[in-house]
């Protein structure tokens, strides 16, 4: 055995510090050299080779005894191990009498310098020890940590000792070296020295730094400044610009030459790695140090380019990986041994072809060893089930790992959902590797098992739980793998894995789980069918929310045709029990809000109470979060529908009844009834007191709650009207006090009518004879033929024998007739029989007949009961005298505006018809005359059309004659006007708005026709048509839209202050920031928007910054303050072994990511396959640079112990065949090996023989199968 030897480690030995064992960067440089010399012997040849004696190669490990005891002489190779720094430390300082701050030695150790000492403890943490020395001087021992001790020094310093001040001048830019990122290296420079140093501030033109402290600090602090000023005085940054293909000679093998160069010279040596497109080589250092590398760097470049030259070979894409090698080893041998480089085309490329650049007579050698590569690998498969892959691989890859790291070149692939994996690589190493493979899984196959359990997928979620509890438990329990499928398989098959044992019991647990949730307990909730819906929620949301909070119950609501309230939880008892607590709780909530109150407001208000659009009901709606439902416009229902919270409800119906009492001039009585009465009056299902409301033009009457005790009673509506019903109120009132008797009579629907009379003319005169009140049933009630008297008895009988003679008369049916002149059927058969059919209900159904067109007959024929007969009989006789007395007035409206006065289907002739009863006819449409008409504005007319106007345009209008003057105002009202609207003409397409819908939603809220010039035209005159007072208030809505636009335009003008600034393209990204952060600050920040260069654009440097001028100047300076940062900015880079590289950056990048916010740097590790794989670039401040790399070389000290130690016991288990093996690839051609070999063995002594390393008795194994845990040979691991 070889044992790698290590210098001394140093010993420190101050006044000011106790001995603190350091292992220095040349031992341990040392020791990975001396490691790397022994395990390749050092390039003797094994013949020549020093064979070590027995006791050097196994050194005796030291007694336990003499641990304590340091000899003069080594005791063993052991001896050597370099100790490891302590993590406490001490120091001991001494204050002088004369420096002493506290001076009263009468009482040491309880006066102030105790009380001192003894906060500075508790505030630092560290131990202090105070002495007085014979001169009275006070020496001082602080112990602990190093961050502690230093802290406690710097207070006690403060503290306990007298203060000095200095100046020291250093230019001015090199303040910030001492400053350090966040002040951190001023601090770190006042707790090494125990000074105070202040610095002035940057827009102070004075360059003094003053330092106050003790005489020794201030010196110290005073030579480590002036060291900074003259670093940064030294150092220089050259870039130079070289072609790429030529970089590999520069940077030589495995980049050893260029290693060199930046020993030699002292400067580092930047070369971009291959995967980059730059050709700049950027060299840092000393001035003459650079100057020096450049040269060398020219002169290499030179020589090269001037005897290279070029091949190229077509080498199939599937074998470059084989050129190119493990991290690019391959690459860099063959450059190695033929000084010639490959030059491999990307991966992402389609190309073959490989070039090869070097020497004439080296290309040649190069060539052969490209196509020995190529062709230097094998791949074989091996068949393995492929439930077992993952068991193979093992636990983080460590079964695969072991394999690839004894076999480094051989790739093994496992493809999911095949029983095969694929191994690529040498021969030799893949048919080891696939026996290896094989045994592994010969192993498994014998000690693992599976099975599979097809359990409900119901019941999936509630086996794994929350946040996979349940099943992460039933894993670790049995040592078990479990594979539940997803819910979109829709699959109920689980499969276990794993040890047959731990399989067979994780089965009867899920078993025995699956068959206790198939007992779960049921819970069913009485809610109520009408709120389903609403939990429920538009497509299922509300419910999913519910079901989200409680993933383990499960609820059923039923469905809509079962008409059922019942809901049914199924799940945990405790899931269940919460579940339907909260859909408690939020049923309560929906009862609070569905309250319904109906509002009675007259129908001709509840377009005021929609409002243009539905602008009113909509913010009400809003406002007081309630559902407002109106009647049909078809319907005869006044009631307007209040839902939601009760007080919410209230407010509505506050703000409706404000509408109408602000529409029309209506009056408010309140009546005191005794609560007891409001039933009686009110009647069946409302009958008596609609009665009242009917025959009093439509009051509205409202009566409170039943139960609520309030004797008042609102009548609302038109002032007379309200009085008649409050005084029919309390007659009723006084009556059913008095006498409440009630009869009810049976008679026929059409009958009805008749029986009311016009304006209720019949039953009026019924009620003023008797006394009684005749109720008739509404629309809704279901028998339509009971007619209810109330009343006193006597009154109650006398109405009922006059209505009963009254019903006789009418089913007492005649036949009869009466002479009608022809000229007038027309009027009584069209628009489909109207007028007849309102005789018929108006008359108790009478029947009238008229004679078919084209008989010439002025006889008709009418058929019912006599009285109806001839009611009918009178009414008709009405009618002919009515339209022998209408008179037709034409109205001139050129014919262009006839569909405009139409409106939308007609509807505003029909209400002009409907309101003043008169009949408008339009002429028919002529064609030729409506092209040929000469247009007229404003609704007048031309001279032409004064004196003679053409038939196209007249309206006529039939009725009676002051009718007929009112509905011709109406219709001439009706005529559209045009105005004139200034607006400018760059503001129409703002006024026209995206697809015209700005322009749109104008005409359509204001109804007018709103036309705007062609653009070609340019005209500033936007002209709008429609009725007079819709296009004056159109007229000022596009005014104040030009107002708004003009002031956007003010607006835009301020905001487009341009500013462009050159910045180089390399600053771009870090300006630009991670997905856009940086910049997107930047732009929130001022309100301004960045532009930056296109890659098509010319100038890549331009940077454009557009908005307010003060935001545009803010942002130019904050960015060029960022770049000002940014060019202070170096790139070094610094070789870490690339075993430690993996530490480094930890998992998934977090250690490396906290290094580099720690540092405010940037550090680039090597690509896999680089030329150079140890080489890491740090970027940043220089400052920020040198500390980041000082860390980094600590780091890999740190860790390479590790590392050597695992290589180093690796080494020693290795056999000695495979060392063998390691120094070459030619063992046939050295013969059998010696194995190892060591002078003055034990086994050497005449009559002793060599230990038979196959005797299990010589070498006995420790445990079955299991390898014992190897200790490290330098002690065991700190953690």
């Amino acid at each position: 055995m070889i044992i790698p030897s290590y210098r001394t480690v140093k010993q420190i030995n101050s006044c000011n510090m106790s001995s603190v064992a350091v292992l220095t960067q040349e031992s341990f440089a040392e020791h990975r050299s001396g490691l790397k010399d022994t395990e390749i012997t050092g390039g003797i040849p094994e013949d020549e080779a020093y064979i070590p004696t027995y006791l050097e190669a196994f050194p005796p490990l030291p007694d336990k005894g003499a641990q304590g005891e340091r000899s003069g002489g080594p005791a063993g190779a052991w001896c050597k191990i370099p100790p490891i720094k302590a993590s406490v430390i001490t120091q001991v300082f001494h204050v002088p009498l004369e420096e002493r701050r506290y001076k009263d030695n009468s009482q040491f150790g309880e006066g102030d310098e105790a009380k001192v000492c003894l906060d500075i403890m508790q505030r630092t943490g560290a131990h202090i020890e105070l002495s007085l020395a014979k001169d009275q001087g006070l020496s001082i021992m602080v112990t602990g940590k190093l961050d502690s001790v230093m802290k406690a020094r710097k207070e006690i310093v403060a503290r306990l000792q007298t203060q000095a001040s200095s100046m020291v001048v250093i230019p001015k830019e090199h303040h910030r070296f001492v400053i350090g990122k966040n002040g951190e290296k001023l601090q770190e420079l006042e707790l090494k020295t125990a000074t105070k140093i202040t610095i002035p501030r940057p827009d102070d033109p004075s360059a003094n730094i003053r330092i106050t402290g003790t005489k020794e600090g201030i010196e110290k602090a005073r030579h480590e400044i002036l060291l900074i000023s003259a670093e940064q005085d030294k150092r220089a940054v050259e870039r130079l610009s070289l072609e790429k293909a030529f970089h590999p000679f520069i940077a030589g093998a495995y980049n050893r030459l260029v290693q060199e160069l930046s020993q030699e010279t002292g400067a580092r040596i930047s070369i971009p790695p291959p995967s980059l497109p730059k050709d700049e080589i950027v060299i840092t250092g000393e001035k003459e140090a650079v100057a020096m590398a450049i040269a060398r760097i020219r002169a290499i470049y030179e020589e090269k380019k001037r005897k290279t030259t070029t091949i190229s070979v077509e080498v199939k894409k599937s074998q470059h990986k084989y050129i190119v090698g493990p991290k690019g080893n391959t690459l860099q041998e063959i450059m190695e041994g033929t000084g010639v480089s490959v030059e491999m085309p990307p991966l992402d490329s389609g190309s073959e072809t490989i070039i090869l650049r070097g020497e004439p007579d080296k290309l040649g050698p190069a060539l052969t060893q490209v196509y020995a590569k190529a062709k230097s690998v094998m791949v074989v498969e091996v068949t393995a089930p492929a439930w077992l892959h993952r068991f193979i691989i093992g636990k983080k890859g460590q079964n695969i790992s072991r394999i690839t790291q004894l076999l480094p070149r051989v790739h093994i692939e496992f493809t999911d959902g095949e029983e095969r994996i694929s191994l690529e690589g040498p021969t030799e190493e893949v048919e080891e590797a696939q026996a290896q493979i094989q045994g592994i899984i010969k192993d498994l196959m014998e000690r693992m098992d599976y099975t599979e359990i097809n359990i409900d997928q119901r019941f999936h979620r509630h086996l794994i739980g929350k946040n996979g509890a349940n099943i992460n438990r039933i894993k670790e329990q049995y040592r078990v793998s479990i594979r539940i499928p997803q819910d979109s398989e829709r699959c109920g098959l689980v499969r276990i894995e794993g040890d047959p044992e731990g399989v067979q019991l994780a089965r009867r647990e899920l078993v025995d789980l699956a068959q206790r949730m198939e007992n779960e307990r049921t819970k069913d909730l009485i809610i109520e069918q009408r709120f389903h819906r609403t939990i429920i929620g538009q497509k299922g949301e509300k419910i999913k929310e519910v079901r989200d909070k409680f993933p383990e119950v499960i609820i059923n609501f039923p469905d809509q045709s079962q008409k059922s309230d019942i809901v049914q939880l199924r799940g945990p008892k405790n899931e269940v029990e919460k579940c339907a607590k909260f859909l408690q709780k939020l049923l309560m909530e929906l009862v609070e809000s569905s309250y319904s109150i109906s509002v009675p407001i007259f129908k001709q208000f509840h377009k005021n109470i929609i409002g243009k659009g539905g602008a009113n009901i909509k913010k009400i709606r809003e406002e007081t979060h309630t559902k407002i439902d109106l009647p049909t416009e078809n319907s005869d229902s006044e009631m307007i529908v209040i839902t939601g919270k009760k007080s919410s409800c209230e407010v509505a119906r506050d703000r409706i009844l404000s509408i109408q009492r602000d529409l029309a001039k209506l009056t408010e009585a309140e009546v005191t009834i005794p609560a007891k009465l409001h039933n009686s009056l009110i009647g069946w299902k409302g009958c008596l007191v609609r009665s009242v409301m009917e025959e009093c033009g439509g009051v509205h009457i409202h009566f409170p709650a039943e139960g609520s005790g309030v004797d008042r009673v609102i009548i609302r509506g038109p002032a007379a009207e309200v009085e008649r019903a409050r005084r029919q109120l309390l007659q009723l009132a006084e009556e059913k006090q008095v006498n409440r008797f009630s009869v009810m009579l049976q008679a026929k629907p059409e009958y009805h009518k008749f029986l009311i009379g016009r304006g209720g003319a019949n039953i009026r005169r019924v009620r003023d004879r008797t006394g009684a009140r005749v109720i008739f049933p509404s629309a809704e009630e279901p028998d339509q033929e009971r007619i209810t008297i109330v009343g006193r008895e006597e009154a109650v009988r006398q109405a009922q024998r006059e209505l009963e003679a009254l019903i006789k008369n009418l089913e007492d049916v005649i036949e009869d007739s009466m002479v009608v002149d022809p000229r007038h059927h027309r009027h009584f058969v069209c628009r489909r029989g109207q007028v007849l059919r309102e005789l018929a209900e108006e008359f108790g159904g009478v029947m009238v007949s008229f004679p078919r067109t084209g008989t010439h007959s002025n006889c008709i024929a009418l058929k019912g009961a006599r009285e109806c007969v001839d009611a009918a009989k009178r009414r008709i006789q009405e009618i002919i005298q009515d339209l022998e007395s209408q008179v037709s007035v034409e109205v001139v409206v050129p014919q262009r505006y006839h569909r405009t006065v139409m409106g939308p289907k007609g509807c505003r002739i029909q209400q002009i018809t409907r309101e003043h009863d008169v009949q408008v006819k339009f002429p028919e449409r002529d064609e030729s005359s409506a092209q040929e008409a000469c247009p007229v504005e404003n609704g007048g007319t031309s001279p032409e059309t004064d004196s003679a106007p053409r038939r196209c345009d007249v309206i006529t209008v039939t009725g009676q004659l002051e009718k007929c003057e009112l509905a011709r105002v109406a219709l001439l009202a009706l005529v559209p006007v045009t105005v004139d609207v200034v607006a400018p003409y760059d503001l129409h397409r703002y006024i026209i708005g995206q697809k015209g819908s700005g322009i749109r939603k104008m005409m359509e809220d204001y109804e007018v026709n709103i036309w705007v010039p062609q653009p070609e035209k340019q005209l500033d005159v936007i002209k709008v048509t429609g009725q007079e007072a819709s296009v004056e208030r159109a007229r000022q809505a596009l005014l104040d839209r030009v107002k708004e636009l003009q002031a956007e335009q003010e607006d835009r003008a301020l905001r487009s202050y341009k500013v462009t600034l050159s910045i180089d393209p390399k600053y771009h990204p870090k300006i630009i920031g991670r997905k856009g952060a940086v910049i997107s600050q930047i732009r929130k920040d001022h309100d301004v928007s960045v532009q930056f260069p296109d890659k098509s654009d010319e100038q890549q440097d331009m940077i454009v910054i557009w908005g307010y001028e003060r935001n545009v100047e803010d942002a130019r300076v904050a960015i060029e303050q960022m770049v000002a940062a940014l060019q202070e900015m170096v790139s070094e880079d610094v070789w870490l072994d690339h075993r430690v590289h993996a530490r480094i950056i930890g998992a998934r990048g977090k250690a490396v990511r906290k290094l580099m916010e720690e540092f405010n740097v940037d550090i680039r590790f090597p690509q896999p396959g680089s030329e150079d794989p140890d080489k890491v670039t740090v970027t940043g401040l220089p400052e920020n640079v040198d500390k980041a790399i000082h860390h980094l070389l600590n780091l890999e000290e740190e860790y390479m112990l590790s590392v050597t130690e695992t290589e180093t016991l690796a080494a020693y288990m290795k056999p000695p065949s495979r060392t063998a093996g390691l120094r070459g690839g030619d063992d046939e051609s050295k013969g059998p090996t010696k194995g190892f070999v060591v002078r003055d063995a034990p086994w050497n002594v005449p009559g002793s023989k060599a230990p038979d390393m196959s005797s299990p008795e010589d070498f006995p194994t420790f445990g079955s199968g299991v390898a014992p845990k190897q200790t490290s040979a330098w002690g065991p691991k700190k953690i």
